[in-house]
């Protein structure tokens, strides 16, 4: 599922977006939204919900399922790591209840989205992620990248532990002469997307491809999930590999220079480059898909980030679907919830702003019947 993200940046929409979380902030400004429990309205909630998606949002989504249920004893809900790309196409397929995507739907998704949904879908920010660029290399506990050493690095052209680039960014730094094994997905995926995008728009004199799902490459060495590149990087001295912070582990963390300083993937600084960043154009009302800045400078920003995103229907069959569905992503980007996702994954909350409008958008969500 190879696709281009549209570079488009329209300060008009970009001021709209602005103006729109400012509004909706002081329309809330009556409402605590500072905790919501776990369900509707006081409303007892049952059945079963079924979503499967982003293996980044594993952890955040173990957390949320844990808060929610405890909460709602009658209610189970089951969510299938397969990675954004299978997600999204089991949602398409009518297959799943709602989808996690670590990429927001393209335009052919989002008519597909549409057509399934009988009009309608919602897609809201649930869980702002650091990428971290893993590693595992025998007596070197800091590295120091540039956008453009990642990204030859990651495009073959950077081979050996001790080439001059990487040397020049670790002065002192006692780099062997191990070969470098670069590890990617290989299944399609959001944080692909999010990670390629970020090559492709911090260091484009090196990395020419467009963003994408897919990894445009035959080299290195794949590996299924995050759990896959994890556990390849874990495996392999001198390997290194990008995937979700809250998964590293005990592997090794690049600081990423920005501007004209090293940066780690502190929750801050994810959260951060979310603020400064502008919505996707084109995208219907209950769409909130963000496009992130890349290219951001500002050494208190870390811009090798994911958004990630749950999708669901406008309408469902019936009330008890829509009154399970609604609670339960009214949860996700909740104060509570937030929190209970980013005390399991560090991950960084979404701004009050942020959230509410969310929290607008899902409250849409209704039955047909």
């Amino acid at each position: 599922m190879n696709r281009t993200l549209s570079r488009r940046a329209a300060a008009t929409a970009s001021a709209a977006f602005a103006l729109s979380l400012v509004m909706t902030a002081c329309g809330a400004s009556n409402e605590d939204n500072s905790s919501t429990t776990p369900s509707d309205g006081g409303a007892s909630l049952s059945g079963t919900l079924n979503g499967a998606g982003s293996s980044a949002q594993e952890s955040a989504m173990d957390a949320w399922k844990s808060g929610f249920q405890t909460a709602n004893s009658d209610v189970t809900v089951n969510y299938d790591p397969s990675g954004s790309g299978a997600g999204v196409d089991q949602f398409l397929a009518g297959g799943v209840d709602f989808a996690g995507s670590d990429a927001y739907l393209d335009s052919a998704q989002m008519s597909q989205a549409t057509k399934q949904c009988n009009g309608g879908y919602v897609e809201v920010p649930v869980y702002i992620s650091r990428i971290a660029v893993v590693y595992n290399l025998s007596g070197v506990d800091t590295l120091n990248l540039s956008p453009d050493t990642v990204a030859g690095i990651f495009a073959g052209q950077i081979t050996k532990w001790n080439d001059s680039k990487i040397a020049a960014e670790n002065p002192g730094a006692d780099l062997p002469d191990t070969a470098i094994t670069a590890v990617h997905r290989s299944d399609d995926s959001g944080t692909t997307f999010n990670f390629t995008d970020y090559l492709h728009q911090a260091a484009s004199s090196v990395w020419t491809d467009e963003a994408g799902e897919t990894w445009p490459f035959k080299s290195g060495e794949g590996g299924d999930g995050t759990s896959g590149v994890i556990e390849a990087v874990t495996q392999g001295d001198g390997a290194i590999g990008y995937a979700d912070a809250s998964q590293a582990g005990d592997l090794g963390i690049a600081n990423i220079k920005v501007g004209s300083k090293y940066v780690a993937p502190s929750p801050e600084a994810a959260a951060a480059v979310v603020e400064a960043s502008q919505p996707a154009s084109g995208r219907p009302a209950n769409d909130l898909a963000i496009e992130v800045n890349r290219t951001s400078t500002d050494t208190g920003t870390y811009p090798v980030v994911l958004v990630s995103y749950q999708i669901a229907c406008g309408t469902y069959a019936d009330q008890a679907k829509a009154d399970l569905i609604r609670a339960f992503l009214a949860y996700e980007v909740s104060s509570d919830g937030q929190q209970a996702a980013a005390g399991a994954a560090g991950s960084a909350p979404l701004s009050d702003a942020l959230s509410q409008q969310a929290a607008t958008a899902i409250n849409t969500i209704t039955s047909a019947g």
